[in-house]
């Protein structure tokens, strides 16, 4: 009996592990503060002056803005960014109580110790790049037009309205029970293209427009995952799962909104 619990154990703590590495893989949208740093802060700096700099010279007021929080080789087939956000040039005050002007960064994050929970938090090019495996950053610039639709969503109500707290790395954009950051970018998107608050609305048009990214992962490794870790669920899927990914989001607004702009930043 106790050979038998023992071999047990080890078998679930294999699970365990593989479900961890799984979930990890997906779209975590976790705050720098939770993220192991792989470069040093003068090489995050620069980078993320660079996104900055990158970013003024296009004259956006908002953009989408993507990092790779885990290695290329480590993500399923298909996806590559790890979190998105949407940047928006703001009036920012630094910690000496200077006002200046900058991309300030709003983003869906899972809670700390709730990773199953999202919270809407803002902060900075430094600190979103501040625990990432790749100095590698995806931005997608809407036309002017569209720009000026996402800064009333973000400016009003529908933008909190839009959040989903429960949250999964894998969650379905067509579909409501569960949200990640990418869903949440997507669903702000479509407020400001429909005009809309309406998330009956929103979803509608997503399901007739939007082309989602297939889940390339084995039903066996996503019943694991839906078991063993709280940030994967399956709950809002039917069928083959899919989930909003930046690339994905690219594809739909060059498709779909004349003089948008993807470009692909990388370190000097």
């Amino acid at each position: 009996m106790k050979l038998f619990t023992r071999v047990g154990f080890s078998i679930c703590l294999i699970f365990f592990c593989a479900t961890a590495v799984f979930a990890q893989g997906f779209s975590s949208s976790s705050s720098a503060a939770t993220e192991v740093a792989h470069f040093k802060p003068e090489q995050i700096v620069k980078f993320a002056k660079k996104v900055e700099r990158t970013l003024g010279a296009t004259g956006a007021r908002v953009a989408i803005i993507a990092r790779m929080g885990r290695p290329a080789s480590e993500l399923p087939e298909g996806m590559h960014f790890t979190h998105v956000a949407l940047a928006v040039y703001s009036e920012i005050t630094a910690a000496n109580g200077e006002k200046m002007r900058g991309y300030a960064i709003h983003n869906l994050y899972q809670q700390d110790g709730q990773p199953d929970v999202s919270d809407l938090v803002q902060d900075y090019p430094v600190d979103f790049f501040a625990g990432v495996a790749t100095l590698e950053s995806g931005l997608i610039i809407p036309s002017p037009e569209l720009q000026a639709r996402l800064l009333n969503v973000i400016s009003s109500p529908t933008y909190k309205q839009l959040h989903q707290r429960d949250y999964s790395v894998i969650a379905n954009p067509y579909s409501l029970g569960r949200q990640n950051c990418t869903e949440f970018v997507l669903d702000v998107v479509n407020a400001a293209i429909y005009q809309t608050s309406d998330i009956s609305v929103i979803k509608v048009n997503t399901k007739a427009y939007f082309v989602a990214q297939p889940v390339k992962v084995s039903p066996f490794k996503l019943m694991l995952g839906s078991m063993f870790s709280a940030e994967v669920s399956t709950a809002d899927h039917l069928g083959q799962p899919v989930t909003a990914t930046f690339e994905r989001i690219a594809d739909y607004l060059q498709k779909y909104d004349q003089g948008s702009m993807v470009k692909t930043i990388y370190p000097d």
